[in-house]
């Protein structure tokens, strides 16, 4: 599920409409980095190149404390300047810890931060393929038929919709077989009637109570269960970086998307810095809400993309349908239908042109590493892959 961060914060789905009329993102700019002090006097002024243990103890708490003012105030005070004026003190820079302030994203409730921190990164040339495809939504036919779908990405329309437990996919047999089970139980003299009441009592209260977060968390302890989430949220994380969406963070945990107040069982939190400022300002523009709706649609996307149909994603297209109503004016279903096909197709095609980094998200996640390798390991995929 996608999650984003509109006028308050942002989710693989769980956003919160709270004051507009619809949602997402479009070509994105940051706020200005704070200027540098003006030198006391008229001598260069030495600055520091943070390289010692010592010195990047202070960086290393910051990111574990989770504390991303902090860490990021601290690159910019030992971020080289490439003046000849200044006076440079050559300690030995610690290659690639600049990228760790991503970790410490999560908890920062400040959205301008996390974006200065990717246009940080950015601007220190590590961020690559941040952004690249921010222009995608202007390409395209805007009318997308079943068939056009068809046609363009291999899949009946169907194959894209999530799919509702009991109603389609293996549910049916798997819902046969534990009745049939059960049966042939009670035939044995065995009753578990008394047990199956406690059982059905509990879920029902998981349900209504903590959104079956307690459901998912015995789920997710099966292995092809688990790695369709990974391939769902690594595509809303993908989509979301090269549209230039600054990503919060991954969460995968359903007890922790419960806590953050994220929908369903795991989440992308990702920031549309454009998409708020327009929100706050009373209106939303097409290319806004295009933007946020792929990356809204991209879990869908990688699950028809890796498995040829998706399973998941229902949060996210009741979050897209909230969305839909609160634009002025709504849109009727037809025109739902018509702009979640192709939003559907756009990142379907995105992800299969960035299969590779696709991959590589999936395995970093998968392998528990934090956002900051994630990150890093799509760059090497992109970058290999030219």
């Amino acid at each position: 599920m996608a999650t984003t961060s509109w006028p308050p914060p942002l989710a693989s789905t769980a956003a919160n409409p709270a004051s507009a009329r619809g949602p997402s993102s479009n070509s994105k700019r940051f706020l200005p980095f704070p200027s540098r002090r003006p030198r006391p006097g008229p001598g260069p002024v030495p600055r520091l190149r943070a390289g010692s243990l010592k010195e990047w103890r202070e960086f290393e708490d910051a990111v574990e404390s989770k504390d991303l003012s902090r860490a990021l105030r601290f690159l910019q005070s030992v971020e080289p300047a490439y003046s000849p004026s200044e006076t440079q003190v050559a300690l030995p820079v610690q290659p690639g810890r600049d990228w760790e302030v991503l970790d410490a994203c999560i908890d920062a409730d400040d959205l301008r931060l996390v974006g200065r921190a990717y246009q940080f990164l950015s601007d220190r040339g590590l961020l690559a393929n941040f952004g690249k495809c921010k222009n995608i939504v202007l390409e395209g036919p805007r009318e997308v038929t079943p068939t056009i779908l068809k046609e363009m990405t291999g899949l009946e329309a169907a194959k894209l919709a999530p799919k509702k437990w009991g109603l389609s996919g293996k549910s049916p047999y798997v819902l046969v077989t534990f009745l049939g089970g059960v049966s042939f139980l009670l035939t044995q003299g065995i009753d578990v009637r008394p047990n199956l009441a406690a059982i059905l009592a509990l879920a029902t209260a998981d349900a209504l109570l903590l959104g079956g977060t307690c459901a998912a968390q015995i789920s997710c302890f099966w292995p092809p269960y688990k790695r369709r989430i990974l391939v769902h949220e690594a595509g809303h994380l993908l989509t979301a970086y090269l549209m230039g969406c600054p990503i919060r963070g991954v969460i995968l945990d359903p007890f922790v998307a419960l806590r953050m107040g994220i929908q369903g069982q795991a989440g992308t939190q990702f920031w549309d810095e454009k998409m708020e400022k327009e929100l706050g300002e009373g209106h939303l523009s097409s290319t806004a809400f295009d933007r946020y709706c792929m990356i809204l649609f991209a879990g869908i996307a990688a699950e028809a993309l890796v498995y040829g149909e998706a399973e998941g994603g229902e949060n996210d297209e009741n979050l897209f349908r909230s969305l839909c109503i609160l634009l002025n004016p709504p849109l009727s279903i037809a025109q739902m239908a018509n702009r979640a096909r192709w939003s559907v197709m756009q990142s379907y095609n995105l992800l299969k042109w960035h299969k590779k980094a696709h991959r590589a998200a999936v395995k970093a996640l998968e392998s528990g590493h934090s956002l900051s390798i994630v990150i890093r390991r799509i760059e090497e995929a992109i970058s290999s892959d030219r």
